[in-house]
């Protein structure tokens, strides 16, 4: 009977400091066995501090490969349990295009308002390509009911055949990120193929309709470079890090590199490095970043990569020659694989839609404890 106590008080304590025991490779969707390969893939998270009544909110979403019409569309699924248990929320599907809703989503709860879209309103940003991939566009769309329902607000970007080939000129992979009351969404840009494979973009907007110039982050002097798949985090000492993969790179094709700038908009003039270990494990391939004040005074970057389902760890801010440190993780590896502190601080959520052209692909959550 006292120990029955016991594990009672210390399931309720945990309960309050929003701690969930360490969990690997949960099933948030599992596809039917008939859809086409890679049948899921791209999976995307956000934490919702408050939901009605219910508080630390998890969303997810990927790309789905249904064979029923419309065959592409964005999943919302909600869990209130972080992560251990999921339920289909909403669709985030197609309404201007007549194309569907096929690569690359993205997530984004705005922390203040953004022209007429307060504070709390999420957002969503992905990828429109018809079936036979003959163009690309990335498109907005928002709820103001955090995730039931969606409308469309914006298209950001136009480009050419969804080939990830030099030469081609499509546009991919945007990712949100709020500085001085504006809105940034990066992306990656293959529309000036005779310079540039591939660089990374960003543009701006002070109301979610209207987007500003494009604007180089990276955009390397060898034409057959191609720098792909931003993600970005802000510091504890007001600086930002960037990390992106590189193709091209020296160390390995695709190595993952990040940056460090005063601001979000200044990444072209900072320097790019590799991530390595100490201990000699390389990152490889659609990396994420996050911060998070777990681990001491600066706090920790932790990094995500496909070639593993491990993490890649930095504990002083990036500075050149710091040490990064590789951590096992029980984790499953995959493409694009999304990373979210959790409200502990030291518990990082994972999601993971699957790899490239598999055909056994699920949406699996994990959570880890950071060492």
């Amino acid at each position: 009977m006292l120990l029955d106590f016991l594990v009672l008080g210390l399931i309720v304590v945990a309960q309050a400091l929003d701690v969930v025991t360490p969990y690997n490779n949960k099933v948030v969707f599992s596809p039917p066995s008939n859809w086409p390969i890679p049948r899921t893939l791209y999976a995307r998270s956000l934490l919702i501090a408050q939901d009605g009544a219910d508080k630390n909110v998890l969303l997810a979403t990927w790309e789905n490969y249904s064979p029923q019409p419309p065959n592409v569309w964005f999943p919302v699924y909600r869990s209130t349990d972080l992560g251990q248990t999921w339920k289909p929320l909403s669709n985030i599907t197609d309404t201007q295009n007549g194309w569907g809703l096929r690569y690359q989503p993205y997530l984004y709860e705005l922390p203040s308002a953004i022209g007429n879209f307060p504070a709390g309103t999420i957002i969503a940003a992905g990828n429109s390509i018809p079936q036979d991939l003959s163009q690309t566009r990335i498109d907005v769309y928002a709820s103001t009911d955090k995730g039931r329902t969606w409308k469309f607000v914006s298209h950001v970007a136009s480009g050419g055949r969804a080939d990830p080939v030099n030469g081609e000129t499509p546009v991919w992979e945007p990712f949100f990120f709020t500085y001085e009351g504006q809105l940034v969404i990066y992306y990656s840009d293959q529309r000036d193929p005779e310079a540039h494979g591939q660089k990374l973009v960003h543009q701006i907007t002070t109301n979610l309709i209207n987007w500003g110039p494009v604007v180089d982050d990276v955009a390397d002097s060898n034409p057959s470079d191609r720098p792909g798949m931003t993600t970005v985090a802000a510091l504890p000492n007001g600086k930002y890090i960037m990390t992106y993969e590189f193709g091209g790179a020296p160390e390995i094709n695709f190595a993952v590199y990040y940056r460090i700038s005063d601001s979000p908009l200044t990444f072209a003039s900072a320097t790019g490095h590799n991530i390595k270990a100490t201990t000699g494990q390389q990152t490889q391939s659609s990396p994420v970043v996050v911060w998070t004040p777990y681990g001491g005074t600066n706090g920790t970057i932790v990094v995500s990569a496909n070639n593993s389902g491990g993490l890649w760890i930095n504990k002083q801010l990036g500075a050149v020659n710091s040490p990064w440190t590789f951590i096992s993780t029980g984790a499953a590896g995959g493409y694009a694989r999304y990373l979210k502190v959790l409200p502990t601080s030291q518990q990082i959520f994972i999601v993971v839609g699957g790899v490239l052209g598999g055909s056994g692909n699920h949406v699996l959550a994990s959570v880890v404890n950071l060492p």
